[in-house]
């Protein structure tokens, strides 16, 4: 069964980024910490990454977070998503203003204006990639903590996976800004020198 897992960083106090995110400085000031964990050399470590990599079908993102990625500064072959580990899934953009081209022509980009239209469209093409490949697929929310955010209160999410970095950012950008309440159940607790990694399902 294809399920919606919004899968993101977050700090001790909450936070997705540092502060003063932006194209040229994606994770805001300090904000690098949050993903230590994904370079780590911790087995557990590398084990949540190739397992978190290896289950996405399909991929959606933010604009905002399109623009990091896919900046001069983005993504390469050492730092893309699940770089080293697995194949390149889908990756469906939310926004109202597609690019006029992207830096990164290898991947397969699709843009949309709907955050529902986004999950729906990365759905299909997980199931497509599910069927080639012979296993259950998930589509992934990779954030911003904009697109969780707004996933999360119009009931789109499966599962809520977080990396909680040991580190209080006092500032950046939000994961939670209120919304709707939900209920979660704790499924796994994997606690290792970088992180601990959280799985919630989302009822």
């Amino acid at each position: 069964m294809t399920r919606i897992i919004a899968d993101i960083s977050v700090s001790l106090d909450g936070f997705v980024t540092g502060p003063d995110p932006g194209p040229d400085n994606g994770l805001g000031t300090g904000g690098e910490v949050l993903h230590t964990w994904a370079f780590s050399d911790d087995p557990d470590d590398r084990r949540v990454l190739r397992e978190a990599t290896a289950r996405s079908g399909a991929v959606v993102l933010g604009r905002r977070l399109f623009d990091i990625v896919d900046g001069p500064n983005g993504w390469d072959d050492t730092t893309g998503y699940g770089a080293g580990e697995v194949g390149k899934p889908a990756f469906v953009v939310v926004t109202g203003s597609p690019p006029d081209s992207v830096r990164l022509t290898d991947l397969d980009w699709t843009f949309t204006a709907d955050l529902s239209d986004a999950v729906t469209a990365a759905r299909e093409r997980a199931l497509a990639a599910s069927s080639a490949g012979g296993k259950d697929l998930d589509v992934v929310l990779m954030g911003g903590g904009a697109t969780i955010g707004s996933a999360l209160d119009a009931g789109l999410v499966d599962v809520l996976t977080l990396h909680l970095a040991p580190v209080v950012l006092g500032a950046g950008t939000p994961l939670f800004t209120g919304g709707a309440p939900r209920t979660l159940v704790q499924r796994s607790v994997i606690v290792t020198s970088t992180a601990t990694h959280l799985t919630y399902d989302v009822l």
